[in-house]
Formats: structure tokens, C-alpha cells, sequence
């Protein structure tokens, strides 16, 4: 059974310090802000604003960047802080384009491993 290796960041103040603090890269469906954190754990934060949709959309949106995050963290550093910002153009993106986003992102901001 694989051990879950990535917490959930919740802190509202944690979110600001890394959009103001964090090494970031954008796509067009989405932003990526990383921080390395000084544990040997990763933690995963998604924001979806509400000018992407009504509740059901913005859930649906964090549950597929939630999961494309997933099936590659192996290959994300240990001791990071990522924030994914979603845009509106990933309401229309299939999963494995929305994975590739991700990766192309985490490569960008030096937090992948070959």
C-alpha cells in the first residue's frame, strides 16, 4: 500500500507567503507557486476563484489537479510548498493534458526529479 506523502496546506497566512515569498510559473490553466519547507513532507494547496464557476465546478477543478498532483509526485522534491492556482480555461482540459500542465509547471519551478 503506498503511503500518502503529501498534507494539505489549510493556512490562510501559508498561501500569502507563497504567493509573495514563492518561486512561481504560469501556464494558460494554471499557476504554480513552490517554497521548500524545511520538512521532509510536500503540501499541496488549490485554489479555484470563483469567476471559475459555482461550487460544483471549483470542487470538480481541485479534485482533477488534486489527482493529475497525484499519479507524478513521485517525482516531486521532498520538503516542498505548492500552490496551484486554477484558471478557467482547465474547466474544458482533459486529465492528462491537465497532468502535463503540471509537470511542465513543477519542471519550470526546479521542484521535479528526472
Amino acid at each position: 500500500m503506498n503511503m500518502k506523502k503529501t498534507l494539505s496546506i489549510t493556512k490562510n497566512g501559508l498561501f500569502r507567503r507563497l504567493y509573495s515569498k514563492g518561486k512561481s510559473a504560469a501556464y494558460f490553466d494554471m499557476v504554480v507557486y513552490t517554497m521548500k519547507n524545511g520538512a521532509g513532507q510536500n503540501r499541496l494547496g488549490i485554489t479555484a476563484s470563483t469567476k471559475i464557476g459555482c461550487a460544483v465546478v471549483r470542487n470538480r477543478i481541485r479534485r482533477r489537479i488534486r489527482e493529475a498532483y497525484r499519479s507524478i509526485e513521485d517525482n516531486v522534491l521532498p520538503g516542498v510548498n505548492i500552490v496551484v492556482v486554477a484558471r478557467s480555461s482547465i474547466k474544458d482540459r482533459p486529465m492528462p493534458l491537465v497532468r502535463d500542465s503540471l509537470r511542465k509547471l513543477l519542471k519550470k519551478v526546479d521542484v521535479w526529479v528526472d
